[in-house]
């Protein structure tokens, strides 16, 4: 088999060096080489601190490292980080990104490092555990603004970090998963296509966690709470279900099955527009009907994902 002078050279591949042939969906043969250390696959990255820039913007550039694969990111500066910038550069990174940890810290320079096992926390365990989270925050919001209790839905805005979190760890693994054929069978991907599906899903998860906090948000504007008997809880119990119902779709084969999904999730938005309250003038009378658009798009989100779970369950011609 005769291979590329240029690849053999840029990987640095000798006589006698061992090479892997691994089938890929498309029917085509990856070829990889033995020969690149682990020290040689890891992925470095130095980004210059820019103090010209608020420290959000310079997060966002670490963030980004972050999403695109790299497993060390130096943040350096020649003027050195500012007490401000250290600590809210430190505090981000310990809430929003998992695995992403400081091994080194100077006056000009954070070095982090990703420590993170893929096995311990593959694809689906990720969606799953944002999803549980999610569903937790929909029904505290809705106790929340039943009891009115403060507490709880704060509580609930506090939760949306770690919903962040799983996202973005999320979206880190299916990048990697494109280029790395062993690293998506390690997450439970079948097929590199599946990857915008997940992509998609894990977005929709997302922002139903926003609407959470929106719910939340609502509840801390009103002055008392609402009647346990009031329809606002039924169209909440309505959205939660078909919610759950969208999640489970993703391990649906039965088309049809996830088809009533969709069109049950349309049904609950369509309920949810027939309790708009007609004077929108009273005491917390805004608040309710933010409340009830949150849910419809609870509901929306849901049909998303359901729709999405179709696609990827249609066999490959």
């Amino acid at each position: 088999m005769s291979l590329p002078i240029k690849w053999v050279r840029d990987i640095g591949l000798e006589a006698g060096d061992t090479l892997t042939l691994t089938p890929m969906p498309n029917k085509t043969l990856l070829v990889s080489s033995s020969a690149v250390s682990k020290e040689h696959s890891a992925l470095n990255a130095t980004i210059d601190y820019v103090h010209s820039d608020s420290a959000e913007n310079n997060l966002r550039i670490l963030i980004s490292h972050y999403l695109v694969g790299y497993d060390i990111i130096r943040l350096t500066t020649k003027k050195g980080f500012s007490a401000y910038d250290r600590k809210f550069i430190k505090d981000s990174v310990r809430q929003k990104l998992i695995g992403l940890e400081l091994i080194e810290e100077s006056r000009n320079e954070l070095v982090f490092q990703c420590l993170l096992n893929y096995n311990d926390l593959p694809l689906t365990r990720v969606i799953r555990n944002m999803y549980g989270l999610v569903l937790s925050m929909l029904e505290d919001s809705m106790t929340a603004l039943r009891d009115h209790n403060v507490e709880i839905a704060e509580d609930v805005i506090q939760r949306d970090d770690d919903v962040d979190r799983f996202y973005l760890l999320a979206v880190r693994q299916l990048k990697a998963s494109i280029e790395d054929i062993e690293l998506s069978e390690k997450i439970g991907i079948r097929h590199p296509r599946e990857c915008l599906g997940y992509r998609l899903i894990t977005k929709s998860i997302e922002r139903v966690g926003d609407h959470a906090v929106k719910i939340a948000k609502s509840v801390l504007k009103m002055d008392l709470g609402v009647t346990a008997d009031d329809p606002i809880f039924k169209m909440a119990e309505l959205s939660c279900k078909v919610f759950e119902s969208s999640i489970d779709s993703m391990t649906e084969e039965d088309l049809q099955a996830i088809n009533k999904i969709v069109v049950e999730a349309k049904k609950v938005s369509q309920f949810g527009v027939s309790l708009e309250p007609q004077n929108c003038e009273g005491s917390g009378n805004i608040e309710l009907s933010m409340i009830l658009e949150s849910l419809r798009r609870v509901s929306e989100y849901s049909a998303d994902i359901a729709e999405v779970a179709i696609n990827m369950n249609i066999k490959r011609v």
